[in-house]
């Protein structure tokens, strides 16, 4: 559906942006969201407004908590894709060559100071991971943990992990 279609369905949009502009704007704010991503989220929240307007009482506010909602989303994304950023350079770093010797030995010596500074169930977990090559339900048996759970532990074990890295140097986020 387009608003073009449905004149009196935009100017609404556009009376509501209006009004709600400032409280999204501290909204972004408050959440660190990236400029060139605060678009996107409010195009998502918006649609999703459009497609509900019939079942909601106080557009303002729904809005204004959806956009809430979608900045928890968008950073709890940006922090997976950085775990699995973490998860397969580990994984490759213990796998095999990738550069000179002298290299793999370093970032090899520099990962296990790292892991050497987290929890025991995570070294035991991340060592079994990486370095004999078990599987999540392998992970789980051998651990005591729940099939179901294992995700989740191997999750914020990398997280503590990342931090690790990030701290002491190793890795460093990157700008864009």
């Amino acid at each position: 559906m387009s608003t073009v279609d449905h004149p009196q369905v935009e100017s609404s949009l556009e009376g509501l942006l209006k009004q709600v502009r400032p409280r999204l704007k501290t909204v972004f704010t408050r959440y660190r969201i990236p400029p060139q991503d605060t678009e996107d989220i409010l195009q998502q929240a918006l649609m999703a407004l459009v497609y509900r307007k019939e079942s909601i009482r106080d557009p303002e506010a729904w809005l204004v908590g959806t956009v809430r909602n979608k900045c928890l989303l968008y950073w709890r994304e940006h922090r997976r894709k950085l775990y699995e950023t973490v998860d397969a350079a580990v994984l490759e770093v213990v796998a095999g060559p990738v550069g000179p010797d002298q290299e793999r030995a370093h970032l090899r010596h520099d990962l296990a100071q790292a892991l050497e500074r987290l929890p025991e169930r995570c070294r035991s977990l991340l060592w079994m991971r990486y370095r004999q090559g078990y599987d999540p339900p392998e992970l789980a048996e051998r651990l005591g943990y729940s099939p179901s759970s294992i995700g989740k532990v191997t999750t914020r074990c990398l997280a503590a992990l990342t931090r690790h890295l990030f701290a002491s140097g190793i890795c460093r986020r990157k700008t864009e």
